[in-house]
């Protein structure tokens, strides 16, 4: 029997008891998911929501954003797919950015060569 209002919501062996798919409400994706691919960069949109109508996840998104996608899944320590679908649920309302990375061009042999002669340096 737990002691403390504290000790409902966690145990000892699994952990937290809310599973990431209850944050996601049962989704695996969303329909934006396309978009937040591990690199690209989220950011926040003004003015700021009313904190009331947020989740606390939403929350702690938004206090962490600019970040990469893989920045914010790391900090809030949920798996991939449980951020994407919150993040997607952000874009659908407008409250987030998602800028992608240019991935059309060529890219700089000048950092190639130096990531090269680092690594062979090492």
């Amino acid at each position: 029997m737990p002691d403390g209002p504290d000790d409902l919501f966690v145990d000892d062996m699994a952990g937290p008891v809310v599973r990431p798919y209850a944050l996601a409400k049962g989704r695996a994706s969303h329909a934006g998911g396309a978009a937040l691919d591990l690199v690209a960069t989220v950011g926040a949109r003004m003015p700021p929501p009313d904190p009331d109508l947020l989740t606390p996840e939403e929350e702690t998104i938004l206090a962490l954003v600019p970040a990469s996608v893989a920045e914010v899944a790391s900090e809030l320590a949920l798996p991939l797919g449980v951020v994407r679908v919150l993040l997607g649920d952000l874009l659908e309302r407008r409250l987030i950015s998602v800028r992608r990375p240019d991935t059309t061009g060529q890219p700089d042999m000048t950092l190639l060569k130096d990531m090269i002669n680092g690594l062979r340096a090492l």
